[in-house]
């Protein structure tokens, strides 16, 4: 019945929406942007023109990590561990570029990235009116689903179609707006500048989310064109002035997710059931890895990633679970949630249209946590069965099935607009470490068995009985899919191919792939659709009621944030807003040079050269989250001042709630990057074409 308001809604919406915005907080979208509260708190308005000019300029670099073009030639910059995959994967027998790092000496010498794909946003459409005119408004919750999924498909497939661009629907609010997001991807990117890895991480885990930090995580790439460097219209200019204490910054990148809109059920929902097995999974893969590194130097090279990775994410998700651990943050929403519903109750309209959406939530939530294990394990981006042969293996048996049907109905990541991109993956010709996959595979295979059990019907069908070490290795050695002309007569020859395909790693995808495909179906109809319905519902409530301006929650799309650079604490235990080279070299003192505090010999070798007062890294009351790695640091002119890398522990509960005491974003200091490349790297031609005097 709520959808008889929609216009008022849209209207609404336009104008501001939600909970009332705490001082500098906020992903905020760049065709909404909140000039109203920069005016009122800064002075200052972002023009049309400004916002176009960093939209186009801040890119989204592969599928998922932000970074921006930083040089009238196409130069790109991200963060080092953004990057670190396809450094990873142009590394060779004898060219370790990870472990020593690489810069090009003339841009011929530039790598060329094997599957990597870099998309700038060029325009942004509101599309809600034709996803929301699919459903009918009798239509249950699964049907409307089903109806905006397939006007989905068809709006990404016109946009093609229509003007060559990748178009893609973001859903805001969680199911009250569509937008459709229209990219001009560039899939030839080389790698042209990188520091060694222990520069870049200097800390590692142990300074991970904690501040102050001395980072180098920084790397450039080129986009090229026909052959040749890219000349964008819109590309951000070197601040040559760099931060300054006290300032305003603004952060534009692509955060992954915030849960700042949740209801209380659903955060208890992830504090007591999603959380808890999310952590357990990810405590054990890190042990696994740890041990799989420590093997050999190579063992190192090959799994750092992983490792890397797993311990990011779970340090992340330790620090979400402990904020929903803290009463004083459930107390906060609850007292919001409890005004919010006895607003809507007092008024017999609006309990009639919005009054059973938090219930409604409620008993979705309920019936999720009886499958959301099983669903978790089996699919979804977190799930353990992970590597690349049995990715390899999973995109071209689900290919084969998803190309028989028509567009509208395949799964979103097979529709027309993602071919390319998949492709691209399926035909990378990035090596394949089967000692990785073996610890991939058995790791996967053994936590199926202990959350499943030995004797699950599914668990036993995938290990054939063999333990899953014994699984793993048979796995590797009857496969094909590592090579590449076999996966070419594979995704060409179509479902009758891949089925009579004598391929292990294949049938074990064609074991598990009819159970995930059923959770994945169920979690479609059972519970997003009950939760896009409520969300919706519940965005109409909060605006009509408090009336008040926020942005929607991250979603991967590009956002924009902004605060002032500014340290917290006070004398004689403050922390003061930047770092300093002097502290890179006193920080590595006192941990006596040993890993992951030991300094690259080049360092060691340019300490005489550097002036040690450089700036090096920097804090920011700008909220961001995961996803914003590699965003760049941005003065009001919409020049770079830094390079967003982490975040503090206390910013982790930014994933819920804006705070600005002691949480902050930490970027590196554009000063201390150019000073780095002069003087420790000898990249006076990179520095050059950063300051637009070169190149």
């Amino acid at each position: 019945m709520w959808r008889r308001y929609w216009p008022a809604l849209l209207a609404a919406l336009s104008a501001g929406y939600g909970a009332p915005a705490l001082a500098d907080g906020g992903a905020w979208l760049l065709n909404d942007p909140p000039n109203k509260l920069l005016k009122d708190q800064y002075g200052v308005e972002l023009t049309p023109e400004w916002l176009e000019h960093v939209q186009r300029a801040c890119v989204r670099f592969g599928r998922g990590g932000s970074a921006s073009i930083v040089s009238a030639d196409g130069l790109v910059m991200t963060n080092h561990h953004i990057g670190h995959d396809e450094i990873l994967k142009l590394s060779r027998a004898g060219r370790d570029l990870v472990e020593n790092g690489y810069c090009a000496a003339t841009r011929a010498d530039e790598l060329r990235c094997e599957d990597l794909t870099v998309f700038v946003l060029w325009s942004i459409a509101d599309v809600t009116r034709q996803v929301n005119a699919a459903a009918a408004s009798s239509a249950s919750p699964a049907e409307a689903n089903e109806a905006r999924r397939r006007a989905i498909a068809r709006l990404e497939a016109e946009c093609e179609q229509r003007s060559g661009l990748h178009g893609e629907v973001v859903t805001l609010y969680r199911g009250a707006l569509y937008h459709l997001y229209q990219y001009k991807p560039y899939d030839d990117v080389r790698l042209v500048w990188a520091p060694a890895f222990r520069s870049a991480s200097f800390g590692g885990d142990v300074d991970n989310f904690e501040y102050p930090r001395y980072a180098l995580d920084a790397a450039f790439f080129r986009i090229y064109e026909n052959g040749a460097p890219l000349k964008p219209e819109h590309y951000l200019r070197w601040g040559r002035a760099g931060a300054q204490e006290g300032e305003l910054a603004f952060v534009v990148g692509h955060p992954y997710q915030t849960q700042q809109s949740l209801t209380v059920d659903h955060l208890r929902f992830l504090r007591d059931v999603e959380y808890p097995t999310l952590l357990r999974r990810l405590w054990r893969r890190e042990a696994q890895l740890l041990n799989f590194c420590d093997r050999s130097d190579e063992l190192l090279r090959i799994g750092l990633s992983d490792l890397s990775g797993v311990r990011n994410t779970r340090k992340a998700f330790t620090g979400y679970y402990q904020a929903l651990l803290d009463p004083a943050v459930l107390r906060r929403k609850i007292e919001a949630e409890q005004a919010l519903r006895a607003a809507v109750a007092a008024d017999p309209a609006q309990q009639s249209r919005w009054g059973d959406a938090w219930d409604t939530l409620k008993a979705a939530l309920d019936n999720y946590a009886t499958f959301q294990r099983r669903y978790s394990l089996l699919e979804g981006r977190r799930s353990p069965l992970r590597g690349d042969l049995y990715g390899l293996a999973l995109r071209l048996t689900r290919y084969a099935a998803e190309r028989e049907k028509p567009n509208e109905e395949r799964l979103e990541e097979y529709r027309d607009p993602e071919l390319e991109l998949l492709k691209r993956e399926v035909f990378s010709t990035a090596l394949i470490h089967d000692a990785l996959e073996h610890d991939r595979l058995q790791s996967a295979l053994t936590c199926l068995a202990e959350e499943l059990g030995g004797d699950d019907p599914l668990v036993v069908a995938a290990l054939r009985k063999r333990s899953p070490a014994e699984r793993a290795t048979q796995l590797i050695a009857e496969s094909t899919v590592a090579d590449l002309e076999t996966r070419r007569i594979l995704f060409e020859g179509g479902l009758k191919e891949v089925q009579t395909a004598r391929d292990a790693m294949i049938d074990l995808v064609a074991t598990i792939d009819p159970a995930a495909r059923a959770l994945r179906r169920r979690y479609e109809l059972e519970f997003e659709a009950v939760e896009r319905d409520a969300y919706a519902r519940l965005a109409e409530t909060q605006f009509v009621i408090q009336g008040q301006q926020a942005p929607p929650d991250a979603t991967g799309s590009l956002r924009l944030s902004y605060g002032a650079i500014r340290g917290y604490g006070a004398a004689p235990a403050q922390t003061p807003a930047f770092t300093t080279f002097a502290g890179l070299y006193e920080r590595a003192a006192q941990r006596r040079h040993a890993p992951p505090f030991d300094l690259d010999p080049r360092w060691e070798a340019a300490r005489p050269r550097l002036d040690l007062a450089t700036q090096f890294n920097f804090i920011t009351t700008a909220q961001v989250i995961g996803g914003n790695s590699g965003s760049p640091v941005l003065n009001g002119a919409g020049e770079v001042i830094g390079l967003i890398f982490d975040i503090n522990l206390d910013a982790l509960a930014w994933n819920f709630a804006y705070t600005d005491q002691t949480a902050r974003s930490i970027a590196l200091d554009g000063r201390g990057l150019v000073e780095a490349l002069r003087k420790v790297y000898g990249a006076d031609a990179l520095a050059d074409e950063l300051a637009g005097s070169g190149g």
